[in-house]
């Protein structure tokens, strides 16, 4: 039951960067695109003041993207922070994807926002020692500042719950795992991957390995270009399909170049067609990542059909159609990746298949829209109890 007065919408701030092609604002448009937008009204808050990606299409859906500047002094942030929440609001909940969310939460709560979500989307520890000590100090710091003042603490999987909510996260209530959906659709499209191939000046019967990611650390291009040296020794005809950007590419393009690679490494920029690549060019996915949280393209991978070979930190839960999926050690050498990718060109299943395994998921996006509609809608009604309403 809506205990809303005259049914009006929950109204969430989500707190975030920018509105850019990453993991958990890709997730955030699919949340806008299938949430109730009659029940749920979304709104974005961000600190980059140029325009993001996804912000023409957000707007188009009824919610506002809003910059809120990162001025030297604290003070002056706070102040703008909770003029938004007036100028703007009122607001239900405030919903912060940030590392820093700790401290958003305890200014909405001086703003009397009654539901303040923490949502981690990240494996917390491995970006924590690659932090300054200055900026470890203040990570540590919001981290108290969720504990106090966050209402709901969400984690994209088991292993990014500890980084943010400690070690006996499940002791705490208040603490749970969401795991971020895809949109299943693009997945269940006809494509031609002649025509696809073709567009990137891909030769047909050549065997085509992609990755998906931004090009950072994290993502380990660097590791991705040592197994194409040694893949290239066994089998001279291939391609490696490069989709993101991001600072380190000038660098990979670099190694690619060093490793003598350059014809059989096909750089993409950003897509907004990544199902379509998947399904049409790809046919095999590499994902050697230093950490992750969950990997969404991993899902994606999957849901296209792919053999997945990916890294052992790759959380367990990514694991979902598991005769696509083989994990292999990052203290494995290059060469014997590139041996496991030529074994994983046997591992088939049909896309009709796939689909209904990801469609019975915590991934498929439907299931992850309504459990989110689940919990403000659960925390909206506790807040109003607790006020008397």
């Amino acid at each position: 039951m809506d205990i809303r007065p005259n049914n009006q919408p929950i109204r969430i701030l989500h707190v975030l960067y920018k509105m850019d092609r990453g993991g958990a604002e890709t997730w955030l448009m699919h949340i806008l695109r299938h949430i109730d937008r009659q029940r749920f009204r979304l709104d974005f808050l961000v600190h980059d003041p140029s325009p993001g990606a996804y912000d023409a299409e957000a707007q188009d859906l009824g919610a506002r993207i809003i910059f809120c500047s990162y001025p030297d002094s604290p003070w002056a942030y706070a102040r703008r922070f909770k003029e938004i929440l007036a100028d703007y609001g009122p607001y239900d909940v405030v919903h912060s994807h940030l590392h820093s969310g700790g401290f958003h939460l305890f200014l909405a709560s001086q703003a009397g926002v009654s539901v303040r979500i923490s949502h981690n989307h990240s494996a917390v520890f491995p970006l924590l020692n690659s932090l300054s000590l200055a900026k470890r100090f203040l990570t540590k710091m919001s981290y108290k500042l969720v504990f106090h003042y966050a209402t709901a603490g969400l984690a994209a999987s088991r292993l990014a719950a500890p980084g943010r909510f400690g070690p006996d996260w499940e002791s705490d209530p208040r603490w749970q795992v969401l795991y971020c959906g895809i949109d299943l659709q693009p997945f269940r499209e006809t494509i031609d991957p002649q025509i696809i191939r073709q567009e990137l000046g891909i030769p047909a019967g050549v065997l085509v390995i992609g990755h998906v990611g931004g090009f950072s650390d994290v993502k380990n291009h660097r590791f991705i270009i040592e197994i194409a040296s040694q893949l290239v020794r066994v089998l001279p005809d291939f391609r490696l399909l490069l989709v993101g950007e991001g600072p380190l590419r000038p660098e990979t393009e670099r190694l690619v170049d060093q490793a003598g690679l350059r014809d059989r490494v096909i750089f993409t920029g950003l897509r907004t067609d990544v199902p379509r690549l998947m399904m049409g060019a790809m046919d095999i996915f590499l994902f050697p990542s230093l950490f992750e949280s969950l990997g969404l393209v991993v899902l994606e991978a999957q849901a296209a059909g792919l053999p997945c070979l990916v890294s052992d930190t790759v959380p367990a839960e990514a694991e979902v159609v598991r005769p696509l999926f083989r994990r292999l050690s990052l203290n494995e050498p290059a060469s014997r990746w590139a041996e496991a990718i030529l074994a994983a060109r046997e591992a088939k299943m049909g896309r009709p298949e796939v689909l209904e395994i990801m469609a019975r998921s915590h991934f498929n996006i439907e299931v992850s829209c309504r459990e989110l509609a689940a919990m403000y809608q659960d925390q909206a009604e506790k807040a109003g109890r607790h006020n008397g309403q």
